[in-house]
């Protein structure tokens, strides 16, 4: 027999092991402990306890499944926004799968969900309405469910679950990418350098709930003559993953280039420069998310030498 209940202060070990025992591919972290948990989920103001649901194998005690759901954020980012409900993440033991576990445990979380005023459910937590696990499941930041993670799509899909978005994901392999160099390129780095910050270009509650336990710095492309960055991007560090990826990694985001500097080469500048200067730290390689239709991002990202290595895919379920 299995049983369901809400989470328990004592669960997060049993919750990492189980992680890890899932195998969920190349963009879940994979060999940290519970406080990289705790600083990504259980400490959030908003966590509820209610939204995790668990699954136990009766006989042995054994935890052999989890989803775990909460909610987006309000337009301005302000606060929640109780209509539309996320689930974050759903996982059953492999030994367990097949036998409705996952299922019961998805309509569990809708039922939560909707009893808080969810009239909308995505399937897959993906900004502005990703708010556990950041940093822990997708790489910088959660991109829906993965590609790379097989069993994905065919179980949410079976439950209803209809696709509404898709992110991509690149990785800039720095011992072998090429950078680019153009006359325009030369110009910019002699008139350019690189400057760092600890403030993030997003100061909204939601941003900064999301990104307060993590190891991130931001930095700016600004000329060597004092006027204001007319680049930026905030650089994420994915320590987390080197269980999974055996590498030291990067996520880059939030990259912004003033309106004024666009089509410059200033977006190209800037990652290369901070691709330069992370190797020199031994960090080897960055991963960047963008929309999968989004021409510009994906032209400037190839540009500086990433390639496409996975795809997010968010599904979406309205409540009855």
């Amino acid at each position: 027999m299995v049983s369901f209940r809400t989470f328990r202060n004592s669960d997060p070990p049993h919750l990492v092991k189980l992680w890890h025992v899932c195998q969920l591919g190349r963009g879940a972290a994979e060999g940290f402990r519970c406080d990289a948990l705790e600083g990504t989920t259980l400490s959030k103001t908003y966590f509820d306890r209610q939204g995790l649901i668990t699954a136990w194998d009766d006989e042995t005690g054994t935890l052999v499944g989890f989803v775990h759901a909460g909610f987006g954020s309000l337009p301005d980012q302000s606060g929640l926004d109780r209509s539309i409900g996320v689930v974050c993440v759903v996982m059953v033991h492999p030994e367990f799968r097949r036998r409705g576990i996952g299922r019961e445990l998805i309509q569990r979380a809708e039922q939560y969900l909707a009893e808080r005023g969810a009239t909308t459910i995505r399937g897959g937590a993906c900004p502005p309405h990703d708010p556990f696990y950041v940093g822990l499941y997708g790489g910088v930041k959660p991109a829906g469910f993965l590609e790379s993670d097989p069993h994905a799509r065919p179980f949410v899909e079976s439950l209803g679950y209809k696709e509404i978005d898709r992110r991509a994901i690149y990785f800039r392999d720095s011992e072998r990418a090429k950078s680019p160099m153009n006359m325009q390129i030369m110009s910019l780095r002699r008139r350019m350098q690189l400057g760092v910050t600890d403030v993030l270009p997003n100061k909204s509650w939601w941003n900064q709930c999301r990104f307060a336990n993590l190891d991130y710095i931001r930095f700016l492309l600004q000329p060597k003559s004092g006027e204001d960055p007319v680049a930026g991007v905030t650089i994420v560090n994915l320590d987390v993953y080197l269980g999974k990826w055996g590498r030291r990694i990067v996520g880059m985001t939030d990259v912004y280039v003033v309106d004024s500097f666009r089509g410059q080469g200033v977006g190209s500048t800037l990652i290369t420069e901070v691709c330069r200067r992370l190797k020199n730290e031994l960090i080897v390689g960055a991963e960047a998310h963008t929309g999968d239709n989004d021409e510009a991002a994906i032209k400037l990202l190839e540009n500086a030498g990433f390639y496409r290595v996975d795809t997010g895919i968010v599904y979406e379920k309205k409540t009855e």
